[in-house]
């Protein structure tokens, strides 16, 4: 197969894990028989040093004609001032928008010897395996704005097309899962949480194999802390997935392990770890980069539909969590490079095992 992925490394760790990304990829590539053609390009804040725009148009123009796109991180100090009129995490909204991606997959399963990390107790984390499914393109994030100096408003729009398509997203994930469906929102508060949640119930009638139940946002805050092995997908508008998704991530340990992907429009999926730049570890191999190698198995499996190749390449990241030295945020002393030669060194084996 060939196929064109376009890597936008950014800033802090994001080019120390993109180019572990990058190595595993090619790694399966190479063991598979396939072509895959990488190109490099800038986002967030190095683009804005180096271009002035945190998404230029010889970026735009790459991420158009890929098949794949593969995100390190962006953002940091040096361009935190939220009253710049440009900044970093403006390239990660544009650049949604020019893929059209809608719903943001991420999912969470705790690995034994991970699930020690958690700051939970082990009886609250054993059997978590959930995904959840977060609306990108609509909501506060993209309504208008208003500012002066006595007031400002965010106002939060949703259309009846764009609940449908990320709850019916959830609602097929889930027929290959455990089969539930968790719909979260503040109907009893927000309008576009009740237009969400009659769309949810709409829905659900088409899939009578699923299990469908409603909960208020501030509920499964607590629920994810509380119950989270009674999970399956989660599906929820943009703002709320924002912040229920990072209170999740705490729960494997580190959030150096979860992977994302971005997908459903008619662009390229974006594929990125959920951690942030981490400026203070960047350039010291401290990153941990098995968020990212996983981020890179979504890749195979959702873009480019080499699900046996995503297959080997989670397998190879469950030995080394098992095995491995493992980086210092899960307790080891392993550089980002040792950690990484790990993961090729082990799917260099479970790809023989599975020839």
């Amino acid at each position: 197969m060939k196929a064109s992925i376009v890597v936008l490394p950014g800033d802090g760790i994001g080019p120390e894990v993109a180019s572990a990304g990058v190595a595993v990829l090619r790694e399966v590539a190479q063991r598979f028989g396939h072509d895959f053609a990488f190109a490099e390009h800038a986002i967030g804040g190095d683009a804005i040093d180096r271009f002035g725009d945190p998404l230029p148009p010889v970026t735009r123009e790459a991420l158009l004609a890929a098949d794949a796109v593969l995100l390190g991180a962006v953002g940091g100090p040096k361009w935190s001032d939220p009253n710049a009129p440009v900044r970093p995490e403006q390239g990660l909204l544009a650049m949604r928008k020019l893929l059209g991606v809608f719903a943001n997959v991420r999912p969470l399963k705790l690995h034994p010897r991970t699930a020690a990390l958690s700051p939970l107790k082990a009886e609250r984390t054993k059997g978590v395996d959930l995904v959840f499914i977060r609306e990108l393109t609509g909501g506060i994030y993209f309504g208008a704005k208003t500012r002066s100096d006595n007031d400002a408003t965010d106002e939060c729009r949703y259309s009846v097309e764009e609940v449908e398509r990320v709850v019916r997203h959830a609602f097929d994930l889930a027929r290959t899962r455990r089969r539930k469906v968790t719909s979260v929102d503040k109907a009893n508060v927000l309008e576009t949480s009740r237009l969400w949640r009659s769309v949810a119930t709409r829905v659900a009638a088409d899939y009578p194999d699923v299990e469908l139940e409603h909960q208020l946002v501030d509920s499964m805050a607590m629920h994810l802390l509380t119950r989270p092995a009674d999970y399956d997908v989660i599906v929820t508008e943009n703002m709320f997935g924002d912040i229920l998704t990072d209170e999740a991530s705490v729960l494997a340990g580190s959030l150096g392990l979860s992977p994302s992907a971005s997908i459903g429009g008619p662009g390229a999926g974006v594929y990125e770890p959920i951690h942030g730049s981490a400026p203070d570890i960047a350039g010291q191999a401290l990153a941990n980069p098995l968020g990212t190698i996983l981020s890179a198995a979504m890749l195979l499996r959702h873009s480019l539909g080499l699900t046996e190749e995503a297959a080997v390449v989670e397998a190879a990241v469950d030995h080394v969590l098992e095995h491995a030295n493992l980086t210092r945020d899960l307790g080891g002393s392993a550089t980002t490079h040792a950690v990484t030669r790990a993961v090729l060194d082990a799917c260099a084996a479970k790809a023989e095992e599975a020839a």
